[in-house]
């Protein structure tokens, strides 16, 4: 049986420049990183610590090479926030690129894009 979602993989052209991303304009942290010395590098990164379910940055090119028919699209992702507002603001004045913020029968919700120009949602929802 699953019981919880532990790692989501997000295959990027620059491993680097998204830590970069995810990091400092974003606000998540470095869990980990491995580098073999021989092209497999991965860096493990989520919004704190604390959280349960965690993001892998893996190197797309490498990807492909080891795994040529392995589906390298983004995912869908909603990531939650309490206060929509400030989060929009912070992003859009950081320069990240942001869509407006929308009513949506579930709530509230924006859209943003990385440095690949991937798009991921954004919802407000209280703890």
């Amino acid at each position: 049986m699953i019981n919880k979602v532990g790692q989501i993989m997000l295959y990027v052209n620059n491993q680097d420049e998204s830590v970069h991303f995810w990091t400092e304009q974003v606000g998540f942290c470095v869990i980990s990183e491995v580098d073999d010395g021989q092209g497999m590098r991965w860096i493990e990164i989520a919004p704190n610590k604390n959280t349960e379910t965690s993001f892998i940055l893996h190197n797309k090119e490498w990807v492909l090479k080891m795994s040529p028919g392995l589906n390298l699209g983004t995912p869908s992702l909603m990531f939650f926030t309490e206060n929509l507002e400030s989060l929009h603001n912070n992003l859009s004045n950081k320069k990240i690129k942001v869509g407006d913020i929308i009513n949506m029968p579930s709530g509230r919700v924006f859209n943003f894009a990385d440095n690949e120009e991937n798009y991921f949602a954004v919802m407000e929802k209280g703890k």
